[in-house]
């Protein structure tokens, strides 16, 4: 049939130099179409594929499918269709030939066998078609359904490809059907070893099957079979699934349950006993089963195994794990192809791991910068920063109704968020904060309760559901490096985004009079006054600032996250740990909290990836356990800032 298959090949690319139309080849072997065989089909599919015909697809395709008809009359063969008259008929030059009733056609059905070499010849002839897009179908369809049929096919049409990506695709297709179905060990290894370090799904998919195994049950050794081991009953398997591969291979009869073994006991009482067993002796499980086989053997009672029968049954034999692969090199190469996969892909795991790590330390990055500087420089404990994210967010979504285009949207979005949660925060300094300086525990509870107020008044604006704040098409997707590892774009551009943040707050800081002032107020604020700087202004500004950095946050968050009146509460907690374990006052110390605190929830998920809640419980253990070695955080500040 391989050699049949690669004929029907060449044919197909044109390599036959005296092509017959359909008609002529129909006329010639009319008597094996009309009652077709897997041992007479080959020459009649051999020489369609060679005559060049654009109908010879047509034809096999409707002859697979029960649609080719010969007419009664004078034994001419057409293409149906279903019709109000019968049929609607097609010849063979691909003409319009009328109608015909039904009672005038005979309907040519060939069985399955015939229906799969049809099937197998209308592969080669998509895979050479003209048309790309129909080529790279016929690629797609052979790997969902992947088969020994259509590898001859499939190398017959790689040389004549001229599309460079669909040949490369036929290479890979070509080499994941050898490692499979080639008849030639040598070949399928080879095929194994050319992919290298590949970690491809469709690898993976094609090597699985050649390791798969069944288990089987001998009473002695298993000869002639690939044994991956043996297995022990009672280890690797329960006493009721050994039996039971004793029943499903006839080697024992099926188990009998205690109440149809007592009621077929009970149906064969004489004279006070069962068998030869008084019924006195029956309250025991032993003398039951002696009763039970005794009747079995007199024929009284079907063939059932008793308790007794079972454990002798299943000590009588033992029981194995076989490939379903019976060439012992192949499953060693799959196994050994396979480990080397499973390392790579626990490398690339762990890789994607620190990905996903990164992209969460940096939303809790952007989360925390703003609290960074209101209670990292300040010393305020503001519990009201989560809706500062909040109002970022929801000014998003404000602005997203307003201007149309999802990416201008956001570019009036982030500074306007700025602004308004600039004002906000200045606002909330001027009226709450400046009074309760020194005063932290009367902050905290005053933040609160202005945390609460914001939270019922977005209810009352936005209401409880949740708003969408949407991405521009560009940040869709996902840039993917393999089929392990890959990041979303959004998460992409919240990386650039926090390092952004980052590298503004340094030059603030460090290039800026402003900077200055803030150092200068924070180290000492009666030496900073004395020399003409005004520290109820700078505390005022920092404030503001802090709580605008907390607006374009809410923007950045809120393109991935649910924007509802929680949204802050979600990152409140995490924001304060990020500073409080980074160290607080320093902004490199927040970015190592943020890294910290987002790879180490990265990890505990992947180790408990069911239980979420878990996960967060177990990383605040572990910073207060952190925090209990390193009090003052991973980078603490020095020198007098230090001693405050």
């Amino acid at each position: 049939m391989r050699a049949f298959l690669l004929g029907l090949a060449l044919a197909c690319l044109g390599l036959s130099a005296h092509a017959e139309t359909v008609a002529q080849i129909v006329a010639t072997h009319a008597a094996d179409i009309e009652k077709p065989s897997r041992t007479t089909i080959g020459p009649v599919i051999s020489d369609l594929a060679a005559s060049g015909d654009p109908m010879a697809a047509r034809l096999l395709e409707a002859w697979g499918n029960k649609q080719l008809g010969e007419r009664k009359s004078d034994k001419t063969f057409f293409l149906l269709s279903p019709d109000p008259a019968g049929y609607a008929l097609t010849d063979l030059t691909g003409a319009p030939a009328g109608t015909a009733a039904k009672s005038d056609i005979t309907e040519l059905k060939p069985n399955a066998g015939v229906r799969g070499l049809i099937a197998s010849a209308l592969v080669q002839f998509t895979l050479s078609d003209p048309d790309p897009a129909k080529r790279a179908n016929a690629l797609t369809s052979i790997a969902q359904d992947p088969n020994a049929e259509s590898l001859a096919p499939l190398r017959a049409a790689i040389d004549g490809e001229t599309d460079p990506t669909l040949k490369a695709q036929k290479q890979r297709l070509e080499r994941l059907l050898t490692l499979r179905f080639d008849a030639d060990t040598t070949a399928r290894v080879t095929a194994m070893e050319s992919f290298g370090a590949d970690t491809g799904l469709d690898l993976r998919a094609a090597l699985t099957p050649l390791v798969a195994t069944s288990r089987m049950a001998s009473a002695g050794p298993l000869e002639g079979k690939n044994i991956a081991r043996e297995i022990k009953p009672g280890r690797d398997l329960t006493a009721v699934e050994a039996y039971d591969l004793l029943v499903a291979d006839g080697s024992a009869p099926a188990r009998i349950t205690h109440e149809d073994q007592e009621k077929a006991l009970a149906d064969h009482i004489q004279s006070g006993s069962v068998a030869g067993f008084p019924v006195s002796d029956l309250s025991i499980q032993a003398n039951r089963d002696r009763a039970y086989t005794a009747l079995e053997a007199a024929g009284q009672v079907p063939p059932a195994a008793t308790d007794d029968e079972v454990a002798a049954a299943i000590t009588a034999h033992r029981f194995y794990e076989v490939y379903t692969e019976a060439d012992r090199v192949i499953t060693d190469a799959a196994t050994a192809a396979l480990g080397k996969i499973s390392l790579k892909v626990g490398v690339l795991q762990v890789a994607d791991l620190g990905l996903d790590g990164l992209s969460l330390a940096a939303i809790y990055f952007l989360a925390a910068i703003g609290l960074a500087i209101t209670f990292g420089v300040m010393g305020v404990i503001n519990m009201a920063h989560g809706e500062f994210i909040t109002l970022g967010a929801y000014t998003g979504y404000v602005v997203q109704q307003i201007v149309p285009g999802y990416t201008a949207s956001l570019l009036v979005a982030f500074p306007l968020a700025f602004a308004i949660t600039f004002a906000a925060g200045v606002a909330m300094e001027r009226l709450v904060i400046r009074h309760l300086y020194k005063r932290p525990l009367e902050t905290l509870l005053a933040t609160f309760g202005i945390s609460i107020a914001l939270q019922q008044l977005f209810k009352n604006i936005f209401g409880t559901q949740a708003r969408p704040l949407t991405s521009p098409d560009w940040l869709g997707g996902a840039l993917t490096f393999n089929d392990v590892v890959s990041i979303s774009y959004i998460r992409i551009a919240i990386i650039v985004l926090a390092a952004l943040f980052l590298g503004f707050f340094l030059y603030l800081m460090k290039r800026t009079r402003l900077g200055l002032e803030v150092r200068a107020v924070t180290q000492n604020p009666a030496m900073a006054a004395s020399m003409g700087i005004n520290p109820d202004r700078i505390n005022m500004l920092t404030f503001g600032l802090g709580s605008g950095i907390a607006g374009i946050a809410g923007v950045a968050i809120g393109l991935f996250a649910k924007v509802t009146s929680e949204l802050g509460t979600d990152y409140i907690v995490q924001s304060f740990m990020t500073v409080v374990v980074g160290g607080v006052g320093n902004i490199w110390g927040a970015l190592a909290g943020a890294t910290m605190i987002g790879s180490l929830q990265k990890a505990i998920e992947w180790l408990n990836p069911s239980n979420t809640l878990a996960a967060q419980t177990y990383m605040i253990l572990f910073i207060i356990l952190f925090i209990q070695v390193r009090p003052r955080g991973i980078i603490a500040l020095r020198g007098r800032a230090a001693g405050d």
